[in-house]
């Protein structure tokens, strides 16, 4: 059974940085786009960053653009998602999501993800 398993949420000032992490078992992400998603409340999912397959070339809302970073560990099966200069704006939960029929988008979609994790909660304070 392919699970997804977000870590590295927080609660932290405006200004900090945090690092989330996405596991998967029994899916092999590095030969999948992975994407990140977030969640604020009362607001739409929407997408934040995608790291694809093909020679890792990754993808960002222009929100996070310049502050938030994708990377793969294929060692260990984990995906990062590294967010620098937070915002109150970025308080959310953040969901990592994959699937076989998925693929990053400059639009963000999550059109054929079809494993998600539970997400993690980022909580910034102005």
């Amino acid at each position: 059974q392919v699970q997804l398993l977000e870590s590295g949420g927080g609660s932290v000032q405006s200004g900090r940085s945090l690092r989330l992490s996405c596991v998967a078992s029994a899916f092999a992400l590095d030969y999948h786009a992975v994407g990140w998603f977030r969640q604020a409340p009362g607001k739409e999912r929407e997408g934040v960053s995608c790291i694809s397959q093909v020679d890792d070339r990754t993808y960002y809302a222009d929100s996070v653009k310049g502050r938030f970073t994708a990377a793969r560990d294929n060692a260990k099966n984990t995906v990062y998602l590294q967010m620098n200069s937070l915002k109150p704006d970025d308080t959310a939960v953040y969901y990592c999501a994959t699937g076989f029929r998925f693929w990053c988008t400059t639009a963000m979609s999550s059109g054929g993800a079809d494993y998600w994790g539970k997400g993690t909660l980022v909580t910034v304070s102005s």
